[in-house]
């Protein structure tokens, strides 16, 4: 039997499994959400495919999403991630990895773990969206507006609203599946 998914996810096959298995699934692990801060931080002015293909290219590079060893990343490790073919080779997103992962440790101490600090702002529990159309998804959200701005004040880089509202997707703090997409109801059941 053909599953209907959302059109966004078919043009490759690690595409179709990041949908069916990952988008749009609940994380309350600081660990999956620290990954995808640092891929959809890359991703700024990208597409989502060019990063899912790299993805563990950054896995490697960035000491499998750990936000402590990559906090203490220095000017060595820099240049190799600039001289890194896997990953995308910006100086200035490099650098806003690092100093992200600084900034995640930070809210984990302030709150207790990074997820309890932005699930907060969805009190705790997904927006569950109804979409019949792609072109009805949003890129942004009041949400992801406030959470951008609550980031940038901390010290976050390379994380607007855009971004945030990606991440937000991502790690299932809305379900945006479309209507008639197969994981619709699979997903709204886990919030």
């Amino acid at each position: 039997m053909c599953k209907t998914r959302c059109s966004w996810c078919l043009a490759f096959d690690a595409y179709v499994t990041y949908h069916d298995n990952e988008w749009g699934v609940p994380s309350f692990e600081d660990k999956t959400q620290f990954e995808f801060l640092i891929l959809e931080s890359a991703q700024a002015g990208l597409s989502w495919a060019t990063i899912l293909k790299k993805r563990e290219a950054y896995r490697i590079a960035y000491s499998e999403f750990d936000p402590v060893k990559v906090a203490c990343y220095g000017d060595s490790e820099i240049k190799k991630l600039l001289n890194n073919p896997g990953i995308i080779r910006n100086k200035l997103k490099i650098e806003a990895a690092i100093n992200n992962a600084r900034r995640f440790i930070e809210v984990q101490e302030l709150y207790g773990s990074f997820s309890d600090y932005i699930w907060d702002f969805m009190d705790g529990k997904p927006i569950i969206n109804s979409w019949k159309r792609l072109e009805d998804v949003p890129s942004t959200s009041h949400i992801s507006d406030k959470l951008a701005g609550d980031m940038k004040k901390k010290g976050f880089k390379f994380l607007g609203n855009k971004i945030l509202y990606a991440h937000m997707q991502a790690t299932g703090l809305v379900n945006d599946h479309l209507l008639d997409c197969y994981r619709y109801n699979e997903i709204k059941l886990m919030g």
